[in-house]
């Protein structure tokens, strides 16, 4: 079963290259097998591999090398596949989750006169993703990630038409590239200090060269640290996200559950090793997190867009992994990352649902009442919201964000300070979650439901639902019976506690937060709603929503401090010598093009003439020189 590794990326791609090629002349029926099938038989595939990996008599990694991909001097890049825990559950969550989005969007894209090319970039997004987790090597991880950055910008801006769109793909496309270059150069790092990029050589080196805080350690962890505030959205390059709801709503729950914000997650999960040889970073890690999750769980409480608050809504979740990668439980990290992946897909594909039911409508505010339109929609959107809020005992996202909140409380290196912010946005997710249940499902109906889904969107949402709600109990902790599937296939086990709350005390506070954001959200949104209202018509709460709206003002920051001085500098220099030059260059290229135009008469005895000269003075310069 093993041996079956390297179709788990080839299907997809496979799908992707099929579908450029030849997507314009099949028919819609043909497009949909190739593009969800080719991920479908991906999924099975990693499923078969999986089967492999765990019924071995010891399981251990295992590596598949394909190719040799470049040789230069002491540099040798293979094209090797390296399978393990991290990576086996990373492909599973990316193709079945992928594949279920894919079903979903069958039904979700079947107007768009675009179809071919939506699946061909859907097909390379998870096919990428897949290259990523699956690598052996960093330039071969950085292949992947390039791969998912690109297909992000395609995606985003899918439909270009709309000015507002391709300035969203554009936007996603350079901030992440700043955390790129970053990562790149933190590559460059790594290779002159410690020899290798191959993964596994390099933590090994790394644990005998480096001294823990050593500067190379620090800057070399800094640097990929650049690159996954970019993917995964997090302070202060988490501007892209929130506009990447331009995209068509499948694309947002791809982005947002399966691929391209987890890599972030996942690259610092594949070198924990080398972070907990950098303890000054991860620290930075763990405040970063504590940080944007607070940030953006309040930034999702004024949003009057549905996708923008569930955008808002993964930064801050994602801050929740940050803050377990910064106290090294980056097995919870990939806990949550999983959890968050059923729950979040849930939520933005019963999102799409509704809002093709609305006619496109995405404003909040302009809904209410579906629940009786769309009773199916709203009992698994409810699945979600209930897990996103982590309501205790009952959905997937209690265990998951359980486990990392105790371990932010007793690792020695997290404390009670990150574990108050982990707490305090357990109340934001509450009562954020059933905001938006209360606003689009209850209360008096604002517009008129008019399509209901069909069985290609609502089974993906019904199996996500039932996810969404027992995936948690892999692992459940000791207070409550204690089951560490998920951590013992990780490899972890559990380490001395020591915190100033015990474990079932800091649970019992943490879901009563959460019951108290859903308590606040029932006051605030459904029984008593003219209490917001009158406190945002006051200035002080015109002022805050205003603020938490725009997410905290970092856009006009950045256009203050960056954007504005760059395109002052720019029209400065317009007319400067090169600019003089370069604009001689284009008129020169104008000129060959007009006159090469000409030569085009369509009499094919001039164009023969034309080819038997040439033959001729190439035949000449040979024998001459």
């Amino acid at each position: 079963m093993l041996q079956l590794l390297w179709t788990v990326p080839a299907l997809p791609l496979l799908g992707f290259a099929l579908l450029a090629l030849f997507g314009r002349r099949l028919p819609r029926a043909g497009v949909s097998v190739i593009g969800a099938g080719s991920v479908g038989l991906s999924a099975v595939a990693s499923g078969l591999v999986a089967w492999g990996y765990i019924t071995q008599t010891v399981p251990a990694a295992y590596s598949q090398c394909l190719w040799t991909w470049m040789e230069v001097g002491s540099l040798k890049v293979d094209m090797i596949l390296w399978l393990d825990p991290i990576s086996l559950v990373m492909i599973l969550v990316a193709t079945g989750v992928g594949f279920l989005i894919h079903v979903y969007s069958t039904e979700y894209m079947r107007d768009d006169a675009d179809y071919a090319r939506f699946f061909a970039y859907m097909n390379l997004f998870v096919g990428a993703m897949v290259v990523l987790v699956l690598a052996g090597s960093l330039p071969m991880l950085y292949l992947g990630w390039e791969g998912v950055g690109l297909c992000s910008y395609l995606l985003i801006g899918f439909w270009y038409d709309n000015a507002d769109n391709a300035r969203a793909a554009v936007k996603a496309f350079l901030v992440t590239r700043i955390g790129d270059i970053g990562m790149l150069i933190g590559l460059f790092v790594l290779w002159f200090s410690l020899g290798t990029l191959d993964i596994q050589p390099l933590m090994e080196r790394a644990q005998l060269q480096w001294t823990p805080n050593s500067a190379v350690a620090v800057a070399a962890t800094a640097l990929l640290l650049c690159g996954a505030l970019g993917k995964s959205g997090q302070l202060p390059l988490q501007v892209w996200l929130p506009d990447a709801m331009a995209g068509p709503t499948p694309v947002s729950a791809l982005i947002h559950a399966a691929t391209m914000v987890a890599a972030g997650v996942y690259l610092l999960a594949r070198t924990h090793v080398l972070f907990d040889l950098a303890p000054a970073v991860q620290c930075v890690v763990a405040v970063i997190g504590a940080a944007t999750l607070l940030l953006a769980g309040t930034s999702a409480l004024a949003q009057r867009d549905i996708k923008r608050a569930l955008a808002y809504s993964t930064i801050s979740q994602l801050g929740y992994m940050f803050l377990a990668l910064g106290v090294g439980a980056w097995s919870a990290a990939l806990f949550h990352f999983m959890t968050h992946a059923f729950f979040k897909a849930l939520l933005f594909m019963a999102a799409g649902a509704v809002i093709l039911a609305m006619h496109h409508e995405q404003d909040m505010f302009n809904m209410g009442g579906l629940r009786r339109r769309l009773p199916l929609v709203f009992w698994t959107f409810l699945a979600g919201a209930m897990s996103l809020a982590a309501l205790p005992l009952v959905t997937a996202g209690f265990y998951s964000k359980d486990m990392i909140l105790w371990s932010v409380l007793s690792s020695p290196k997290g404390g009670f300070l990150l574990w108050a912010a982990g707490v305090v946005g357990a109340f934001l997710t509450g009562l954020y979650s059933f905001r938006i249940v209360f606003l689009v499902f209850f209360g008096e109906e604002k517009g008129h439901a008019s399509a209901k889904p069909g069985p290609a969107m609502m089974i993906p949402l019904v199996l996500l639902a039932v996810l969404a709600l027992g995936a948690g109990f892999v692992e459940i902790p000791e207070t409550l019976g204690r089951v560490a599937l998920f951590s013992s296939f990780m490899g972890v086990h559990a380490a001395e506690a020591s915190a100033v709350l015990g474990e079932g005390t800091q649970q019992v506070l943490a879901a009563l937060l959460a019951l108290g954001g859903l308590a606040a959200a029932v006051v605030l949104y459904l029984l008593r709603p003219g209490i917001v209202k009158a406190w945002v018509a006051t200035p002080s709460g015109a002022a805050l929503q205003r603020l938490c709206a725009s997410g905290w003002g970092f856009d006009a920051l950045y256009g203050m401090l960056i954007i504005r001085p760059v395109v002052a500098l720019s029209s400065l220099c317009r007319d400067d010598f090169m600019a003089v030059v370069w604009r001689a260059v284009g008129i020169c290229a104008e000129g060959a093009a007009a006159g090469l135009g000409r030569a085009q008469t369509g009499r094919l005895r001039f164009y023969m003439a034309g080819i038997a000269l040439g033959a001729v003075v190439v035949l000449a310069l040979v024998v001459l020189l």
